[in-house]
Formats: C-alpha cells, structure tokens, sequence
C-alpha cells in the first residue's frame, strides 16, 4: 500500500520496528521510481511532526494487541481532528474500542477492511470503511483514487456505516470468501478424481468463468490460472518443471497459526446473532482439520486407511461436469445468503446504519469474492433499492434468489448423492444440500427434539396449529411425560451413614 499511494503521488513516512523491512521499502520505491516519496521514521514523535495537519495515519497491522500499544504511543503526539485509519483485519470490537478511546481527544479513528491480497494492495484494494462521518468524508477522496476500480472505471470503496462497521464487513465477506473456496476446492476434487490432468481442470475452470452463474468470479479465475503455473525447479522426484499445483500438500493452516481470525470470528459472530451459516461453518471446519496433517496420518493408520475418495467412473461427463458447476455455484450463493443474513442481524443489533448499496460497490472488484454474476444478476437489483432496511435483507426471501436456487438444486442433490456413494469429500457441498433443505423446510424432524427437551428438562413446546408460533419463543405447553420420582424410588434406599 505504501508503494500504491507513493505511485498516486503521495509522500508517504512509513514506521516500522524493523528498519531493514523499511530499507527495502525504500529502496523498491526508487526502483519503480518514486524518488524521494517513501521516507522511514524510527520514533513516533518524529513521524508525527513530519506529517502535515490533519495528519492520517494508516495502520497495517495484525489483529489484537499490537494496534493498542501503537496507538498508545502515537496518542501523545496527536492533536484535534487527526485521523487514524486502521487497515489491518482487525475485530470489530477493538476497532470500537478505540474508537471510544479516540473520541475524547477528538482524535478520528476509522476501521477500513481492505481486501484483496497483497496483490491487490500494491494495484489497487477494495476498501470498506466504517467509522466516524466527518474523517470518513475526509478521506473518501484518497480511498477513491487508490481503491479498485470497477469495469465501469468506478471505486471499489464506498462508507459502509458508523463505528465498526467497516471492519464488520469484511470479516463477513472472508466469511464468505471461505465458504465459496471450500466449494471450489471441493469440486477440483472431484474433477481430479475423474482423472482429469490439473491443466485439464484449468481449462474447465477457464470455461466456467467465462459465462453462466460462475461467469467473472475471481476465485475461479485465478484457479484456473494457477492450474496451468509449471516451476522452473525440479520437483522432489527429480522431474523438470512440474506444475506447481502438483506439488501443494492439502494443509491450510492460517486460522489455527493465528494470522487469520476473520474466518474464526464470523463463524463466532454467526452463533452469536443466530444465524444457520450450515455452508461458511462446515468450511471452518474443513480448514481446521485440513491443518493438523499430523492428526490425520495417525487416525488414517488407526482405521486401516481410512475412507479415502474413490476414483469416479463417470459415463456421461460433460452433464456430470455441468452438474458440479451448478453445485459450486449453489454452495457459493449459500455463502453469499448466509453471509449478507449476518451483516443484516449484527446491523440491527449495533445499530450501524449500514449502506447496503456500498457493500454492493467494494464487492465488484478488488476484492476476493468478486462473482460479477451474483453482483450483477443478485446484489444489484436488491442491496441498490431505494426502500431497503436491514430487517428485510434476507437474500433468501428473494424471488430471484428462489429461482437460482430452484434451477441448481437437483444438480447440487445429484453431485451430493455421488459424492456420498464414492466417499468424495465435499463438506461445503453436502451441507449446503443440507442449508437449503432446512431453511426452506416446514415439516423439520426437530418436532422429536423439542418433545425430548420438554421430558427431561421441562423447556416447554408449540402445538401444531397453534398460531403466533412463527418466533423463537418459547412453547406455551408442557406434559408430564413420566411422574417426578425421587431417589429412593428411582435407585433403592439411600445407603446408611
């Protein structure tokens, strides 16, 4: 981001513990040409007297405590009226946290989620920022000229609503973004196991990103790049450059390393406000048992080998292959779904004010769950209404969500079932079958559930025909399935002392 805001014309002072990571800084930005616009301070005093008034402050930090121990040594060196923009994927709760620290000193601090990657933040992020209006306003002119631009030519950036808004949103959108990459990867699995080659899957991958409901979704992209990237090296069999792909173990391993909370979070934050989140909490899940390899070597050995996927013998290929971009596509729309249903939930309880129109905009480029089709055909028509309120965002309440849904269903059923018979694995595929059979469902098998709560912890029930039961509130009726007995009765008689 430095070098991104040197290119647009900046004098940007950088502050970092370590002088040689600012050195090569430094020294890159003079390479590509930006002479004399990159300088580094070893003491924030200095820093902050270098910076013309108000003086911004963008923060690249990791999440948690070191944004506060930054900020209490930049607070004495700031005045009235300064911005601090934090850039880090930071939670939402600290963000707010200083914000209320900041404003008795009237000092600005805005939460921006910035996506993208580092590619990304070298040519241009999407940005989501949410926080105070009037250092919103005032930085709205930079973030719009460094942001991402649409195929439209417009910014990726728009303000997302007050306190830690901005940050909220972009833990929801790795939220989603985990979901949609769980499905993808779930599906060039399966490709693989048809025994097609990695370059041949990249054609596939090329050909759904080209048009129908996957058509322009970055994830896709950039998989079907990255199927074609051979090595210059040798790879550990002494072969002369190997696809890169073929040589990636099946280990993910960011959320338990620590670098990554968003996924953890939004997963905490789904239970939190109570919302189903079947497709982005399986994903999770996959990613954390995908980390610890060594657990799985050893539970492969105690069970003989485990339950390893078949390789698939498919007749009709190309209507099988048609069938697995449907149920990408479903499971990456139940993403989407479970996602905006969070941000609508949390909205309402922290009273955010949230411009939906604006999620809208960062999510069309620059940003990791780019899907030009589900923004265009999906987002557009709904987050853009001039009479939206968060209590109504529910995309699943949408006729045009309905009828994508409709339409790929018996694909996603058809892919499951075949995933089931041969031992594939696809967790975010299989639960989201399982998302939209229960959320759309009236006749659910939790009518048994609810009937054991009430026997042996009396919680109570709703009887069938009974109105006003469409609310999670608790059931009017109890029935004494079996007599209180006590101990005596239920064990003999007590021993004696």
């Amino acid at each position: 981001m430095t070098l991104l805001f040197a290119e647009d014309g900046l004098i940007v002072n950088l502050s970092d513990p370590e002088e040689k990571t600012m050195d090569r800084l430094i020294e890159k930005a003079e390479k590509q040409g930006y002479h004399g616009r990159v300088k580094k301070f070893t003491d924030y005093k200095q820093l902050c007297k270098a910076l013309s008034k108000p003086r911004l402050l963008v923060f690249s930090l990791p999440h948690g405590g070191v944004g506060d121990k930054v900020l209490e040594g930049l607070m004495p060196n700031l005045e009235k009226g300064d911005i601090i923009l934090d850039c880090g994927n930071e939670h939402f709760a600290n963000t707010e946290r200083r914000q209320a620290k900041c404003r008795g000193t009237n000092i600005r601090y805005i939460g921006c989620g910035v996506s993208g990657g580092y590619q990304a933040a070298r040519a241009g992020p999407s940005m989501c920022p949410g926080g105070d209006e009037s250092a919103l306003r005032d930085v709205m002119p930079l973030l719009e000229k460094v942001a991402a631009k649409d195929k439209d030519g417009k910014p990726c950036v728009g303000i997302i609503g007050k306190g830690g808004a901005g940050h909220y949103v972009k833990m929801v959108h790795n939220g989603i973004e985990h979901g949609m990459m769980s499905a993808i990867c779930e599906a060039w699995g399966i490709l693989v196991k048809m025994g097609l080659g990695y370059e041949e899957i990249g054609n596939i991958l090329k050909k759904w990103d080209s048009n129908g409901e996957l058509k322009g979704t970055f994830l896709i992209t950039i998989g079907a790049d990255l199927s074609h990237k051979h090595d210059d090296k040798q790879d550990i069999k002494g072969n002369e450059h190997p696809l890169v792909i073929s040589e990636v173990l099946d280990k993910v391993v960011q959320d338990v390393t620590g670098e990554e909370g968003t996924g953890v979070w939004s997963n905490q934050e789904a239970i939190e406000h109570h919302v189903p989140a079947f497709t982005l909490n399986v994903a999770h899940a996959f990613r954390l048992a995908s980390a610890y390899r060594g657990d799985r070597i050893k539970a492969n050995e105690v069970t003989d080998g485990g339950f390893p996927p078949q390789q698939l013998n498919i007749h009709d290929k190309d209507s099988f292959i048609e069938d697995l971009r449907k149920a990408t596509y479903a499971a990456c729309l139940a993403s989407y779904i479970q996602g905006m249903h969070l941000i609508s939930r949390a909205d309402q309880a922290h009273k955010w004010d949230i411009n939906y129109g604006n999620i809208w905009k960062i999510w069309r480029a620059g940003c990791i769950i780019k899907a030009d089709y589900i923004s265009d055909e999906i987002l557009a028509p709904i987050l853009l209404s001039s009479s939206l309120k968060a209590e109504n965002i529910h995309l699943l309440f949408q006729k045009r969500v309905a009828t994508d849904i409709r339409n790929a269903y018996p694909a996603l059923r058809r892919i499951v079932s075949k995933v089931v018979e041969t031992d594939q694995v696809a967790p975010a595929l299989s639960a989201t079958l399982e998302y939209y059979k229960i959320v759309t469902g009236t006749d659910l098998p939790t009518a048994f559930y609810e009937a054991e709560l009430d026997y042996f912890g009396s919680h109570m029930f709703d009887k069938k025909g009974e109105k006003g039961t469409n609310g999670p509130l608790e059931g009017k009726f109890h029935f004494e399935w079996k007599p209180v007995r006590t101990q005596s009765q239920t064990y003999g008689s007590a021993p004696s002392q």
